[in-house]
């Protein structure tokens, strides 16, 4: 999908010139706001992110105190629906590149299950994507390593000012899904499947635990369902941003840094094909070759053999002669 971009367009010339010079102003600005890169945030910290993700890092090493064999199987259910489905599925390949199209409401239940990754609500992490895609590994890409392997991995999102909620500004790259009222509600209030998931694990974790044990039991659960899982998921997907950029191999001679790597696909259940996807961005499947493991796209397969999924996009190449799409 190409990205929409940022040009102003041309003002009727009828229009009385105070009324132009202030319409120009404010599409300036708000071109200005949505810059995006290292060096737009001048140095600044975002406090309230640095501290969220502080303590849930916090809470990450807690519970490595609390293991039971039913925290660690909360722990890749919780994984798989937020990364897996949430991030992968529904956030990059359907949200973000339309890879393939669902009915609405397994749309909505995927883009719920994205919100559990602690990753924003999808119009913020969509568009900040697709900036992503169009600056990659250039000036004013969100989380290039050019500009550092930390600012590339987790130093871009705890600078600068949080955008979470700028419905406005962020629908100039994510214009589908502002017209869309559910995900504008979502991305306003995506801290709700967390906590409501949360608030669930701790009565289950309680309710599960043996006799005098209902306290510990219900904070092991939360420790290793939310917090454990969260921390890792979000490195896990860090790493696309920053490893994939670094190392690995390159399939396809694409005009940014993208490679592919077999360890962050694992993490991440088939992102780590960065190279591949960079080449392909509209296809759903980014493991190309059969020793490319890609659950996320067994996922879409599954959806799409049950009805649920259709027009999915599957790149094709010749593994003798590999060029990117429209190359």
């Amino acid at each position: 999908m190409t990205p929409i971009t940022l040009t102003p367009q041309e003002e009727v010339t009828s229009k009385p010139k105070p009324v132009l010079a202030a319409v120009v102003e404010v599409k300036q600005k708000i071109k200005q706001d949505l810059r995006m890169g290292r060096a737009h945030q001048q140095g600044r910290i975002n406090w309230i992110t640095s501290i969220a993700m502080g303590l849930f890092h916090v809470g990450a090493v807690a519970s490595l105190f609390f293991f039971s064999w039913t925290n660690l199987a909360t722990f890749f259910i919780m994984y798989f629906l937020a990364i897996n489905v949430g991030i992968g599925v529904a956030y990059h390949r359907l949200l973000t590149h339309r890879g393939f199209k669902t009915p609405k409401w397994v749309e909505y239940f995927v883009s719920i299950c994205g919100c559990l990754a602690l990753e924003g609500g999808p119009i913020f992490w969509v568009a900040t994507h697709r900036v992503h895609h169009q600056f990659s590994d250039q000036e004013g890409d969100p989380h290039t390593p050019h500009d550092g392997t930390w600012w590339s991995h987790a130093g871009w999102i705890l600078s600068g000012r949080a955008l979470h909620s700028e419905t406005a500004l962020l629908g100039r790259y994510a214009p589908d899904l502002t017209r869309d009222s559910f995900h504008v509600w979502l991305s306003k209030y995506h801290y709700v499947p967390l906590v409501v998931t949360g608030l669930l694990q701790l009565a289950l974790g309680g309710l599960l635990a043996g006799p005098g044990h209902h306290l510990i039991g219900a904070i092991g659960m939360l420790l290793w369902g939310t917090f454990l899982r969260v921390t890792i998921g979000l490195h896990a997907t860090w790493l696309v941003n920053s490893a994939t950029h670094l190392w690995g191999k390159r399939r396809f001679e694409t005009k940014d840094d993208s490679r592919n790597s077999w360890w962050v696909a694992v993490l991440t259940g088939g992102e780590g094909w960065h190279n591949n996807h960079h080449a392909h961005p509209v296809s759903a499947r980014h493991g190309l070759t059969w020793y490319e493991f890609d659950i996320n796209y067994y996922c879409i397969w599954l959806l799409s053999k049950m009805g649920l999924a259709e027009r999915v996009q599957v790149a094709q190449f010749d593994k003798d002669n590999p060029k990117p799409a429209g190359a």
